[in-house]
C-alpha cells in the first residue's frame, strides 16, 4: 500500500466529516458571506483552530474559481495545495535520525497518549531502516510502562536498559546513553514520566535527565520529542504549552489520528507553536507510524483521491 493510501485510511474519520460538510457548502448556488462562514465553521469543527480557519477562509475567498462553486474537486485541491504549502516547513525527516554517531532521543508526553507504544513503533521504524536501537525505561514511576517497553524491546529485538520501580529516572537515562555510545548504537530512545499534575517534580526530573545526558556528550539529547493524542483535540495544545516550559522541544508525534474526526488539530498545533511534526500514528499495527508528509496529509484530510 502506498504511503498516501495509508494517510487516507488513517485520516478517514476526519476526512469523512469534512467531506460531508464541503458537499453541503458546495451545493450552494454561489460564493457569498454565508457560504464563507459555513466554510470557516466547518474547519473549526475539525479542530483546525480559529486562526487557521480564518486564513483558509481568506484563501478560499481569493481563489480564482467559478463563484457558482461548480467544480468541487478543483476547489478542494486548491485548498489542499494551500494547506500543504503552509505545512511543508513542519516536515522533519525521520529517516535521517541516527545517520552519524549516536543520537539520543528523549520521548515525553502525558500518561495515556500512547508514548511507550510510540517508542516501540519508532524502534521498529528505525530497525527497518537499518539503524541499531536501544530503549531506556526511564518512566520508573509506572511498572506498567517498564513492562510494556520490555515487551516492545523483545518484539523489535533491541536491548533495553531498565531499573526497579521508583528508581532514579536520570540514572536509567544515563546508563542508556552510556550503553549506546559505548556500543556505537545509532539511536537511544528514552521513555520518560508524564505526570503533569505534579509539574514541579516533573520539571526537576527532566532537568536532571538532560544534565546527566550532557555529561556523556554535550550534544545529548539530540532530540526531545513530545507525543500528543489527537483525540484530545485542542487540549493537545495545552500539553505543548506545558511541556515547552519544562524543556525545549525539537518535534512532535501525534497519535490516534485514526480514532478521531479532529485531525485538523495538526494545523492548529503547527500554527501556534511552530514545531516540526516528526511522525503521525494512524493505526494499531506496529507499522502504523508514518513520517509526516505535508502534501499527503492535506489531501487525505480533505478526502482527495490523489
Amino acid at each position: 500500500m502506498s504511503l498516501f493510501n495509508k494517510f487516507k485510511i488513517g485520516l478517514g474519520k476526519s476526512s469523512s466529516g469534512l467531506s460531508d460538510g464541503f458537499k453541503n457548502i458546495f451545493s450552494k448556488k454561489k460564493l457569498d458571506d454565508d457560504v464563507l462562514s459555513e466554510f470557516e465553521d466547518l474547519l473549526i469543527s475539525a479542530d483546525t483552530g480559529v486562526d487557521v480557519a480564518k486564513e483558509l477562509r481568506k484563501d478560499f475567498e481569493n481563489f480564482k474559481i467559478d463563484k457558482k462553486l461548480d467544480n468541487h474537486q478543483e476547489i478542494l485541491k486548491l485548498i489542499a495545495d494551500k494547506m500543504a504549502i503552509n505545512l511543508l516547513k513542519y516536515e522533519k525527516d525521520l529517516s535521517l535520525m541516527g545517520n552519524a554517531n549516536t543520537s539520543v532521543i528523549v520521548v515525553s508526553g502525558v500518561n495515556g497518549v500512547g508514548k511507550t507504544t510510540t517508542i516501540g513503533k519508532l524502534g521498529k521504524y528505525f530497525k527497518d531502516n537499518n539503524r541499531s536501537v536501544v530503549f531506556g525505561a526511564a518512566d520508573t514511576f509506572r511498572a506498567a510502562a517498564i513492562d510494556q517497553l520490555q515487551v516492545w524491546a523483545a518484539k523489535v529485538k533491541v536491548d533495553i536498559i531498565k531499573s526497579e520501580i521508583n528508581s532514579d529516572p536520570a540514572s536509567v537515562a544515563f546508563k542508556t546513553a552510556e550503553f549506546a555510545k559505548k556500543n556505537q548504537i545509532d539511536i537511544a530512545l528514552i521513555d520518560t514520566a508524564g505526570r503533569l499534575q505534579n509539574k514541579k517534580n516533573l520539571m526537576e526530573e527532566y532537568k536532571k535527565i538532560i544534565n546527566v545526558l550532557k555529561k556523556i556528550d554535550s550534544s545529548f539529547p539530540n532530540e526531545v520529542i513530545l507525543v500528543l493524542d489527537a483525540t484530545t483535540g485542542q487540549n493537545a495544545l495545552n500539553q505543548v504549552e506545558e511541556f515547552s516550559k519544562i524543556h525545549n522541544l525539537t518535534g512532535l508525534i501525534i497519535t490516534k489520528l485514526d480514532s478521531t474526526a479532529k485531525g485538523g488539530v495538526v494545523l492548529a498545533i503547527c500554527k501556534k507553536y511552530d514545531l516540526p511534526i516528526v511522525a503521525l500514528g494512524m493505526g494499531e499495527k506496529d507499522s502504523d507510524l508514518h513520517p509526516f508528509n505535508a502534501e499527503y496529509f492535506s489531501k487525505a484530510l480533505l478526502g482527495l483521491q490523489s
